[in-house]
C-alpha cells in the first residue's frame, strides 16, 4: 500500500512510500490489543501502597483494662485494629502488578493498532525534519501545517532527534518517540500518528520478525 509523503508544511512532495501490508494492512486482532494495553497500564502501577498492620504499630502491649467487670468488650493491646491509632486489618501491601505477555502477541497488537490507524486515515508520513535548536513554537508550526494541532498526536522518529523531542516536551497533546519505543497504547491513545520517513524501515523490521 502506497502513501503520499508530506513535507513539514503539510504539502504533498509528489513522492510515495510503500507500507508493508503485513504491518499496516492486517485484520486487527482486538484481543491482542486488549492484552497489550492491559499489560502496559499494569506496568505503570508502582505498587508501593502500604498500611501498617498490628505488628508494625509502635505502642505498649500491656492489657489496657481488666478482662471482666467493665461492662464493655474485652480488650488487650492498644495496637488492636478496633482502637484509633491501631493497626489496619488486611491493609494494602507492596505488590508487583507487572504481567507477562508473549512477544508474538505484542507484535500482533502493535500491527493491529497501526492497521486501525491506517484504515481510519489517521496515519501520516512526513519527510524527515529537524530544528537548529529546541523551540516549541517551531514544533507547533509543524503540527498546524499538518492540521493536527488540536488533536492528540504521536510523532515517530527514525533515530533520536534531541531538538525535536525537546521542542515537543511542553505540549500535553503531543508525544515524540523513536520507532523502537512504539507501543500499542501510545498508538491508540493518539488521534493522529505521524511517521517520519526514516522510521518506517525500523518499524517494519521490528514487527516483521
Amino acid at each position: 500500500m502506497k502513501v503520499a509523503v508530506l513535507d513539514i508544511k503539510g504539502k504533498d512532495t509528489g513522492r510515495k512510500v510503500e507500507l508493508s501490508k503485513d504491518v499496516f494492512g492486517i485484520e486487527p486482532n482486538e484481543h491482542a490489543i486488549y492484552l497489550d494495553v492491559k499489560q502496559y497500564l499494569a506496568h505503570q502501577r508502582q505498587g508501593t501502597h502500604k498500611a501498617k498492620e498490628r505488628a508494625e504499630i509502635a505502642g505498649s502491649t500491656r492489657k489496657i483494662k481488666k478482662q471482666k467487670g467493665t461492662g464493655t468488650a474485652r480488650a488487650g493491646s492498644i495496637k488492636s485494629p478496633v482502637f484509633r491509632g491501631g493497626g489496619r486489618i488486611f491493609g494494602p501491601r507492596p505488590k508487583d502488578y507487572s504481567q507477562k505477555l508473549n512477544k508474538n502477541v505484542k507484535r500482533l497488537a502493535r500491527k493491529s493498532a497501526l492497521s486501525l490507524k491506517s484504515k481510519d486515515k489517521a496515519l501520516l508520513v512526513v519527510e524527515d525534519f529537524s530544528f537548529e535548536s529546541p523551540k516549541t513554537k517551531d514544533f507547533m508550526n509543524v503540527l498546524k501545517s499538518l492540521g493536527i494541532e488540536s488533536k492528540k498526536s504521536l510523532i515517530v522518529l527514525g533515530d533520536s532527534n534531541n531538538n525535536v523531542y525537546l521542542s515537543s516536551r511542553n505540549l500535553k497533546g503531543s508525544e515524540v518517540v523513536k520507532n523502537s519505543e512504539l507501543s500499542t497504547y501510545k498508538i491508540l491513545n493518539a488521534k493522529s500518528v505521524v511517521l517520519l520517513e526514516s522510521s518506517i524501515e525500523g518499524i517494519e523490521s521490528n514487527l516483521s520478525k
